[in-house]
C-alpha cells in the first residue's frame, strides 16, 4: 500500500502556501492533483505547477464567491461524467499582460480568492477556469475540487484554491499513478493525500447536524397589563 501523509501536515503546509498532492479512488479519475491555496498563488508555484501537470489550471471555489463573481456554468447542462462544474473562464482586468504567463495567472488566482474582489474586476472569457465546489465539501462530492476548497478552509483560508493533474514522467501522454506520485511527492518535499482520508478526517472531526423536520412551537397569549 503506497504511504500516505497525515490530514494535519497537509493543512498545515495549505496554510504555508505550499502545494500538496491529493490522489482520488481508483474507480474515480483514479489520479493525483497538484493543489495549492488560491490566495497563496505566485508566479513560483504557478510555473512549479505548469511544468509537472497537465497546464489546465482550475480554481475551485466556494459557491458563494461564484455567485458573488457572476460565474455561470460553462454550460447550461453540465455533460461531465464526473459532475465537475465549470464556470466561464476568466482573466484579472487590470495588472497582467495576455492572461496567460505564470505571473498573470496567479494575479487572477489570488483575485478570484479575494474576499474584497466584484465581477467587474474580470473579464470573460479568460485562461483561468474557476470551478464550482459543492456545498458540504467532500461529503457531498468526493471530488479535487471540494478537497481544494476544503483544505484551504481548514487552514484558516479563504475557500479558494488551485488545482490541475499530474502527468507521467515515465509514459508520456499519460497521468501519473500512486507509486509515481508518492515518487514524485518525496523528490519535491510534498504531502501526499487522499480524498477517502480527508473524507474520514472532517467525519472525525466536525459535528454535522441534519435539520430533519421544521415546526412552529405555539406561545400562550400573551397578557397585556
Amino acid at each position: 500500500m503506497t504511504r500516505l501523509d497525515s490530514i494535519e501536515r497537509a493543512i498545515a503546509d495549505i496554510a504555508a502556501g505550499k502545494p500538496v498532492v491529493v490522489i482520488d479512488d481508483e474507480d474515480r479519475e483514479n489520479e493525483g492533483d497538484l493543489i495549492f491555496a488560491a490566495e497563496k498563488a505566485t508566479p513560483e508555484l504557478v510555473a512549479f505547477m505548469v511544468r509537472y501537470t497537465s497546464g489546465y489550471l482550475c480554481v475551485p471555489l466556494d459557491g458563494a464567491i461564484c455567485d458573488r463573481l457572476g460565474l455561470l456554468p460553462m454550460y447550461a447542462v453540465n455533460q461531465d461524467k464526473h459532475g465537475t462544474a465549470y464556470t466561464v473562464t476568466v482573466d484579472a482586468k487590470h495588472g497582467i499582460g495576455t492572461g496567460i504567463s505564470a505571473s498573470d495567472r496567479a494575479t487572477t488566482m489570488r483575485l478570484l480568492a479575494d474576499p474584497n474582489s466584484v465581477a467587474d474586476d474580470f473579464t470573460k472569457p479568460g485562461h483561468v477556469v474557476p470551478l464550482r465546489a459543492k456545498d458540504g465539501g467532500v461529503l457531498r462530492r468526493p471530488g479535487h475540487t471540494e478537497a481544494a476548497v476544503d483544505l484551504a478552509r481548514l487552514a484558516g483560508l479563504q475557500p479558494a484554491g488551485a488545482i490541475c493533474e499530474i502527468v507521467s514522467q515515465k509514459d508520456e501522454g499519460a497521468m501519473a499513478q500512486t507509486e509515481e506520485l508518492r515518487v514524485f511527492a518525496d523528490e519535491h518535499g510534498l504531502a501526499m493525500i487522499s480524498i477517502a482520508d480527508l473524507i474520514e478526517w472532517r467525519r472525525k472531526h466536525e459535528k454535522h447536524v441534519e435539520r430533519v423536520a421544521e415546526a412552529r412551537i405555539p406561545h400562550p397569549p400573551r397578557r397585556v397589563p
